[in-house]
Protein backbone atom coordinates (compact mmCIF):
# COMPACT_ATOMS: atom_id res chain seq x y z
CA UNK A 1 0.00 0.00 0.00
CA UNK A 2 1.45 3.28 -1.46
CA UNK A 3 0.82 6.90 0.34
CA UNK A 4 -0.62 9.05 -2.29
CA UNK A 5 2.23 10.96 -4.33
CA UNK A 6 2.23 14.71 -4.31
CA UNK A 7 5.57 14.40 -6.73
CA UNK A 8 2.89 14.49 -10.00
CA UNK A 9 -0.41 16.81 -9.61
CA UNK A 10 -1.59 14.08 -12.24
CA UNK A 11 -5.03 15.51 -13.45
CA UNK A 12 -4.49 14.47 -16.84
CA UNK A 13 -2.86 11.04 -18.04
CA UNK A 14 -2.90 10.76 -21.92
CA UNK A 15 -2.48 7.61 -23.83
CA UNK A 16 -0.42 7.80 -26.73
CA UNK A 17 0.24 4.84 -29.06
CA UNK A 18 4.14 3.06 -28.33
CA UNK A 19 4.80 2.27 -32.09
CA UNK A 20 4.69 6.79 -33.24
CA UNK A 21 7.60 8.07 -31.99
CA UNK A 22 6.17 11.49 -33.49
CA UNK A 23 2.99 10.95 -31.31
CA UNK A 24 5.05 10.69 -28.05
CA UNK A 25 7.36 13.45 -29.23
CA UNK A 26 4.57 15.81 -29.44
CA UNK A 27 2.77 14.33 -26.15
CA UNK A 28 6.02 15.76 -24.51
CA UNK A 29 5.47 19.30 -25.01
CA UNK A 30 1.82 19.13 -24.54
CA UNK A 31 -0.84 20.65 -21.50
CA UNK A 32 -0.89 16.59 -19.62
CA UNK A 33 0.69 15.76 -16.10
CA UNK A 34 1.33 12.41 -17.17
CA UNK A 35 2.33 10.88 -20.73
CA UNK A 36 1.20 6.79 -21.45
CA UNK A 37 3.38 5.14 -23.97
CA UNK A 38 0.97 2.50 -24.59
CA UNK A 39 2.29 -1.28 -25.46
CA UNK A 40 -0.80 -2.64 -25.28
CA UNK A 41 -4.14 -1.63 -26.84
CA UNK A 42 -3.01 0.85 -28.47
CA UNK A 43 -0.49 -1.21 -30.71
CA UNK A 44 -1.53 -3.64 -33.53
CA UNK A 45 -0.45 -6.85 -32.77
CA UNK A 46 2.40 -6.87 -35.85
CA UNK A 47 3.69 -3.66 -34.12
CA UNK A 48 4.58 -5.02 -30.73
CA UNK A 49 8.01 -5.57 -31.37
CA UNK A 50 8.66 -1.86 -33.38
CA UNK A 51 6.51 -0.57 -30.07
CA UNK A 52 9.38 -1.66 -27.60
CA UNK A 53 11.87 0.07 -29.36
CA UNK A 54 9.91 3.13 -30.13
CA UNK A 55 9.02 3.86 -26.64
CA UNK A 56 12.58 2.62 -25.49
CA UNK A 57 13.77 5.30 -27.96
CA UNK A 58 11.85 7.79 -26.01
CA UNK A 59 12.73 7.09 -22.75
CA UNK A 60 16.37 7.83 -23.52
CA UNK A 61 16.19 11.09 -25.94
CA UNK A 62 13.07 13.15 -25.34
CA UNK A 63 13.09 15.75 -22.92
CA UNK A 64 9.32 15.09 -21.16
CA UNK A 65 10.17 18.35 -18.99
CA UNK A 66 7.56 18.09 -15.49
CA UNK A 67 5.59 15.26 -17.60
CA UNK A 68 5.21 11.78 -15.49
CA UNK A 69 6.42 9.03 -18.23
CA UNK A 70 4.30 5.67 -17.36
CA UNK A 71 4.04 2.57 -19.77
CA UNK A 72 1.48 0.82 -20.22
CA UNK A 73 2.37 -3.48 -20.46
CA UNK A 74 0.42 -5.95 -22.25
CA UNK A 75 -1.02 -8.85 -19.86
CA UNK A 76 0.98 -11.07 -17.97
CA UNK A 77 -0.67 -13.64 -19.45
CA UNK A 78 0.46 -12.74 -22.94
CA UNK A 79 4.24 -13.27 -22.05
CA UNK A 80 5.31 -9.95 -23.36
CA UNK A 81 5.87 -7.78 -20.10
CA UNK A 82 9.53 -9.90 -19.26
CA UNK A 83 10.56 -7.88 -23.21
CA UNK A 84 9.33 -4.79 -22.64
CA UNK A 85 10.46 -4.12 -19.15
CA UNK A 86 13.91 -5.32 -20.74
CA UNK A 87 13.16 -3.23 -23.75
CA UNK A 88 11.91 0.56 -21.72
CA UNK A 89 13.65 0.50 -18.36
CA UNK A 90 16.99 1.39 -19.20
CA UNK A 91 15.34 4.95 -20.36
CA UNK A 92 14.14 4.58 -16.48
CA UNK A 93 10.35 5.51 -16.94
CA UNK A 94 8.58 7.06 -13.76
CA UNK A 95 6.77 3.57 -13.70
CA UNK A 96 4.51 0.91 -15.75
CA UNK A 97 0.55 -0.41 -15.41
CA UNK A 98 -0.81 -3.12 -15.52
CA UNK A 99 -3.86 -3.77 -17.28
CA UNK A 100 -6.59 -5.70 -16.99
CA UNK A 101 -6.10 -6.35 -13.65
CA UNK A 102 -7.74 -9.37 -12.55
CA UNK A 103 -6.34 -10.62 -8.98
CA UNK A 104 -3.08 -10.15 -7.18
CA UNK A 105 -0.89 -12.10 -8.92
CA UNK A 106 -0.99 -9.72 -11.71
CA UNK A 107 1.01 -7.45 -9.87
CA UNK A 108 3.32 -9.23 -8.31
CA UNK A 109 4.24 -10.86 -11.52
CA UNK A 110 5.38 -7.08 -12.53
CA UNK A 111 6.65 -6.22 -8.91
CA UNK A 112 8.91 -9.59 -9.28
CA UNK A 113 10.13 -8.26 -13.15
CA UNK A 114 10.60 -4.84 -11.64
CA UNK A 115 12.15 -5.85 -8.74
CA UNK A 116 14.56 -7.47 -11.34
CA UNK A 117 14.99 -4.68 -13.55
CA UNK A 118 15.92 -2.28 -10.56
CA UNK A 119 18.48 -4.80 -9.23
CA UNK A 120 20.50 -4.84 -12.66
CA UNK A 121 20.17 -1.01 -13.11
CA UNK A 122 21.66 -0.45 -9.31
CA UNK A 123 18.24 1.54 -8.67
CA UNK A 124 16.81 2.10 -5.05
CA UNK A 125 14.00 -0.61 -4.06
CA UNK A 126 10.32 0.49 -5.50
CA UNK A 127 12.08 2.93 -8.07
CA UNK A 128 9.37 2.01 -10.41
CA UNK A 129 5.56 2.67 -9.54
CA UNK A 130 3.11 0.51 -10.64
CA UNK A 131 -0.59 1.44 -11.80
CA UNK A 132 -3.62 -0.92 -11.97
CA UNK A 133 -6.10 -1.16 -14.41
CA UNK A 134 -9.31 -2.35 -13.40
CA UNK A 135 -11.53 -2.75 -16.54
CA UNK A 136 -13.36 -6.49 -15.85
CA UNK A 137 -15.66 -7.71 -13.76
CA UNK A 138 -13.42 -10.18 -12.51
CA UNK A 139 -11.13 -6.82 -11.76
CA UNK A 140 -14.03 -5.34 -9.64
CA UNK A 141 -14.65 -8.37 -7.24
CA UNK A 142 -10.88 -8.12 -6.33
CA UNK A 143 -10.40 -4.90 -5.77
CA UNK A 144 -9.30 -5.14 -2.06
CA UNK A 145 -6.61 -7.95 -3.18
CA UNK A 146 -5.10 -6.05 -5.95
CA UNK A 147 -5.01 -2.79 -4.03
CA UNK A 148 -3.22 -4.54 -1.43
CA UNK A 149 -0.90 -6.48 -3.70
CA UNK A 150 2.55 -4.57 -4.06
CA UNK A 151 3.79 -1.42 -1.43
CA UNK A 152 5.09 -0.22 -5.51
CA UNK A 153 1.23 0.34 -6.30
CA UNK A 154 0.21 4.12 -6.63
CA UNK A 155 -3.10 4.02 -8.31
CA UNK A 156 -6.04 2.28 -9.95
CA UNK A 157 -7.51 3.30 -12.92
CA UNK A 158 -10.72 2.49 -14.31
CA UNK A 159 -11.75 1.46 -17.65
CA UNK A 160 -15.04 1.64 -18.52
CA UNK A 161 -15.06 0.67 -22.27
CA UNK A 162 -13.25 -3.11 -21.54
CA UNK A 163 -15.74 -3.76 -18.15
CA UNK A 164 -18.52 -2.91 -20.14
CA UNK A 165 -17.70 -5.81 -23.03
CA UNK A 166 -16.92 -7.96 -20.19
CA UNK A 167 -20.31 -7.88 -18.57
CA UNK A 168 -22.05 -7.29 -21.93
CA UNK A 169 -23.29 -4.24 -21.04
CA UNK A 170 -24.59 -1.21 -23.29
CA UNK A 171 -22.07 1.74 -23.18
CA UNK A 172 -24.51 5.06 -22.63
CA UNK A 173 -23.34 8.52 -22.03
CA UNK A 174 -24.60 8.65 -18.82
CA UNK A 175 -22.63 5.68 -17.47
CA UNK A 176 -24.99 4.17 -15.26
CA UNK A 177 -24.45 0.36 -16.51
CA UNK A 178 -20.79 1.17 -15.06
CA UNK A 179 -21.49 3.11 -11.84
CA UNK A 180 -21.47 0.42 -9.37
CA UNK A 181 -17.71 -0.49 -10.99
CA UNK A 182 -16.70 3.43 -11.24
CA UNK A 183 -18.23 3.93 -7.41
CA UNK A 184 -16.03 0.42 -6.06
CA UNK A 185 -12.70 1.62 -7.84
CA UNK A 186 -12.66 5.31 -6.13
CA UNK A 187 -13.58 3.59 -2.83
CA UNK A 188 -10.71 0.92 -2.89
CA UNK A 189 -8.19 3.50 -3.98
CA UNK A 190 -9.32 6.07 -1.00
CA UNK A 191 -9.71 2.77 1.70
CA UNK A 192 -5.98 1.80 0.92
CA UNK A 193 -4.39 5.53 0.16
CA UNK A 194 -4.12 4.37 -3.67
CA UNK A 195 -4.64 7.45 -6.30
CA UNK A 196 -7.77 6.65 -8.65
CA UNK A 197 -7.84 7.81 -12.39
CA UNK A 198 -11.25 8.00 -13.91
CA UNK A 199 -12.11 6.19 -17.58
CA UNK A 200 -11.73 7.95 -20.65
CA UNK A 201 -14.54 9.55 -22.56
CA UNK A 202 -14.22 8.70 -25.68
CA UNK A 203 -15.61 11.44 -28.09
CA UNK A 204 -12.92 13.64 -28.20
CA UNK A 205 -14.60 16.66 -30.39
CA UNK A 206 -17.35 17.00 -27.39
CA UNK A 207 -15.46 19.35 -24.26
CA UNK A 208 -18.71 20.16 -23.03
CA UNK A 209 -19.27 16.45 -22.19
CA UNK A 210 -15.91 15.80 -21.33
CA UNK A 211 -16.13 18.75 -18.51
CA UNK A 212 -19.55 17.31 -17.32
CA UNK A 213 -18.38 14.06 -16.95
CA UNK A 214 -15.10 14.71 -15.45
CA UNK A 215 -17.17 16.71 -12.93
CA UNK A 216 -18.79 13.79 -11.68
CA UNK A 217 -15.52 12.15 -11.17
CA UNK A 218 -14.10 14.64 -9.26
CA UNK A 219 -17.36 14.71 -7.38
CA UNK A 220 -16.87 10.85 -6.75
CA UNK A 221 -13.29 11.21 -5.22
CA UNK A 222 -11.25 10.60 -8.68
CA UNK A 223 -8.17 12.37 -8.51
CA UNK A 224 -7.25 12.92 -12.39
CA UNK A 225 -8.58 11.45 -15.72
CA UNK A 226 -7.36 9.15 -18.31
CA UNK A 227 -7.73 10.92 -21.74
CA UNK A 228 -7.06 10.02 -25.70
CA UNK A 229 -6.41 13.15 -27.14
CA UNK A 230 -4.36 16.38 -26.09
CA UNK A 231 -7.57 18.26 -26.81
CA UNK A 232 -9.02 16.97 -23.75
CA UNK A 233 -6.54 17.52 -21.19
CA UNK A 234 -6.72 21.43 -20.82
CA UNK A 235 -10.45 20.72 -19.84
CA UNK A 236 -9.51 17.52 -17.42
CA UNK A 237 -6.53 19.82 -15.99
CA UNK A 238 -8.99 22.82 -15.71
CA UNK A 239 -11.88 20.47 -13.49
CA UNK A 240 -9.36 18.57 -11.59
CA UNK A 241 -7.46 21.86 -10.46
CA UNK A 242 -8.63 23.90 -7.38
CA UNK A 243 -10.46 27.11 -8.23
CA UNK A 244 -8.91 30.47 -7.34
CA UNK A 245 -12.48 30.30 -4.61
CA UNK A 246 -11.79 26.75 -3.03
CA UNK A 247 -8.39 27.42 -2.70
CA UNK A 248 -9.16 30.94 -0.50
CA UNK A 249 -12.12 29.23 1.55
CA UNK A 250 -9.85 26.42 2.48
CA UNK A 251 -6.67 28.64 3.70
CA UNK A 252 -9.17 30.85 5.68
CA UNK A 253 -11.00 27.37 7.24
CA UNK A 254 -7.35 26.10 7.96
CA UNK A 255 -6.66 29.28 9.69
CA UNK A 256 -9.72 29.66 11.77
CA UNK A 257 -9.15 26.17 13.09
CA UNK A 258 -5.36 26.99 14.41
CA UNK A 259 -6.62 29.70 15.92
CA UNK A 260 -9.58 27.93 17.65
CA UNK A 261 -6.74 25.27 18.46
CA UNK A 262 -4.71 28.12 20.32
CA UNK A 263 -7.27 29.55 21.87
CA UNK A 264 -8.22 26.24 23.40
CA UNK A 265 -11.41 25.91 21.82
CA UNK A 266 -12.87 22.98 20.36
CA UNK A 267 -15.92 22.85 17.90
CA UNK A 268 -15.99 26.22 16.53
CA UNK A 269 -18.55 27.55 14.13
CA UNK A 270 -16.92 28.72 9.95
CA UNK A 271 -19.33 30.56 7.50
CA UNK A 272 -22.37 29.42 9.03
CA UNK A 273 -21.09 26.13 9.16
CA UNK A 274 -20.10 23.50 11.94
CA UNK A 275 -16.60 22.67 11.04
CA UNK A 276 -15.88 19.12 12.12
CA UNK A 277 -11.93 16.96 11.62
CA UNK A 278 -13.44 15.72 8.08
CA UNK A 279 -14.06 19.43 6.64
CA UNK A 280 -10.52 19.84 7.78
CA UNK A 281 -8.93 17.24 6.25
CA UNK A 282 -10.57 18.37 2.66
CA UNK A 283 -9.70 21.76 3.07
CA UNK A 284 -6.06 20.57 3.16
CA UNK A 285 -6.32 18.18 0.71
CA UNK A 286 -7.44 20.97 -1.30
CA UNK A 287 -4.39 23.22 -0.46
CA UNK A 288 -1.90 19.92 -1.10
CA UNK A 289 -3.06 19.86 -4.52
CA UNK A 290 -3.06 23.75 -5.12
CA UNK A 291 0.48 23.84 -4.18
CA UNK A 292 1.60 20.56 -6.29
CA UNK A 293 -0.70 21.88 -9.50
CA UNK A 294 1.37 25.55 -8.91
CA UNK A 295 4.90 24.00 -9.15
CA UNK A 296 4.06 21.46 -11.72
CA UNK A 297 1.81 22.64 -14.55
CA UNK A 298 3.00 22.51 -17.89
Amino acid sequence: MAAQSLQFPRRSLLFMPGDSLKKIQKAATWEVDTVIMDLEDGVAQNRKEAARAVVGEALLTLGFGPRERLVRLNHISTGLPPVEIDATCMGRPDGYIVPKAEDESDLRAVDRLLDAAEKRLGLRDGAFRLFAMIETALGVMNLKEIARATPRLEGLIFGAEDLAGDMGAARTRDAWEVFYARSAVVTAAAAYKLQAFDMVFTDFNDAAGLETESRVARQLGYTGKTCIHPNQTPVVNAVFSPSVEEVDRAQRLVAAFEEQQAAGAGAFTFEGKMVDMPMLVAARKVLARAGTTESLSP
